[in-house]
């Protein structure tokens, strides 16, 4: 009795590790068969978009964080703000500079306008001196001609003589009070340059400010999602500390690494398709958008031990923006999955890789 249950025991095992076999060829036959063969290229990676990093420009406190993790964002929509009352009253000093500097701009120019004032009575002072030379001059003249007739006498010819040499002092004096006129109008054109640009340092210490404050309601650069915050509101954050991370989420690929042997193949605008392992049934379409320069050697997470004894090279699939906006809301990065790459544009993609009609 025992050696025939022996017998059909041993006889059950062989039957049972035959069917095994049996089903694990048939397993690998089929996904041989899925596979599309010679002119196609696949590498394993990860769906990843852009990062932006918002950061303050200036130290200070964190007034409020006005959006929370995963709220979509528009380009230019304020996301969050700093403490603005230190830059207010800093804004509030310079602008009360700003108005001081514009009242000595205009002292100087009303200092200017009297100082050609100055040089038109000046100018006029020498006219009326120019005269009275003149007259005592011709007075002289006569006088030396009554003179040579008896008619006159010395000391009137004196007194002539003394009236033009007064004369010719007083238009002296008044030339004098003209260049010192010139001079101080020279003087007074250079106060008014000063207080000009006074005034316009200081307004460009008001637009300064205006700008550090402009800059306190920080930004988003672009579309996208927010994707954690860093910090929360009461906070003292530096200089370039993270308020909280962004995702482009119209900028979205997946780097994948490809052998060698076929990297040179490789051309940019090349056909990708992704599976990603959420969504196997799903063909993502993409396109080949960087191909490394140089080779490099593969990271742990990306393929096996074996294979990281290769040298690859780093690809870049780029998603078509058009696909993205239309499914912003399932898009989601660190995904993982498989991309393929179709090396001959002759090769059509098999069926588990094609797209649906209307999908291109």
């Amino acid at each position: 009795m025992t050696r025939p249950t022996s017998t059909k025991k041993k006889l059950l095992i062989a039957a049972l590790a035959c069917g095994a076999a049996l089903l694990a060829w048939q397993g690998w036959s089929d996904l041989s068969d899925d596979t599309p063969g010679e002119g196609f290229v696949s590498g394993n990676g990860r769906i990843e978009a852009t990062e932006i990093n918002l950061a303050t420009r200036l130290p200070g406190r964190v007034e409020e964080i006005l959006v929370g993790e995963g709220d979509f964002v528009t380009a230019g929509q304020v996301l969050a703000r700093m403490q603005t009352s230190n830059l207010q009253a800093q804004r509030a000093e310079a602008e009360a500079i700003h108005q001081q500097a514009g009242h000595a701009a205009a002292a100087a120019q009303a200092q200017v306008l009297l100082r050609e004032s100055d040089i038109a009575a000046a100018q006029a002072q020498v006219a009326q001196r120019e005269a009275e030379l003149d007259s005592a001059r011709r007075r002289l003249s006569r006088s030396l001609a009554l003179a040579g007739e008896g008619a006159a006498s010395a000391q009137e010819l004196d007194d002539d003589r003394v009236r033009v040499r007064v004369a010719e002092a007083a238009l002296a004096a008044s030339r004098a009070q003209v260049a010192a006129a010139q001079a101080a109008v020279v003087a007074a054109q250079a106060q008014m340059v000063g207080t000009r640009s006074s005034v316009d340092a200081a307004a460009a210490t008001v637009a300064r400010i205006d700008t550090d404050i402009n800059d306190s309601a920080l930004r988003a650069p672009r579309d996208g999602r927010v994707q954690f915050l860093v910090a929360q509101p009461g906070e003292v954050l530096g200089a370039g500390n993270r308020v909280l991370n962004l995702i482009d989420l119209s900028d979205v690929f997946m780097t994948f690494f490809v052998p060698e042997t076929v990297a040179g193949r490789i051309a940019l605008g090349a056909e990708v398709r992704i599976l990603l392992d959420a969504a196997p049934d799903f063909v993502v379409p993409a396109s080949v958008s960087f191909v490394a320069s140089q080779a490099q050697f593969t990271p742990k997470t990306v393929e096996t031990a074996s294979e990281r004894q290769k040298l690859m090279f780093r690809v870049r699939a780029q998603l078509p923006p058009a696909l993205l906006r239309k499914h912003l809301e399932q898009v989601k990065t660190g995904v993982p999955g498989v991309a393929w790459i179709k090396l001959d544009r002759d090769k059509d993609w098999p069926a588990p890789l094609s797209l649906p009609p209307g999908a291109e």
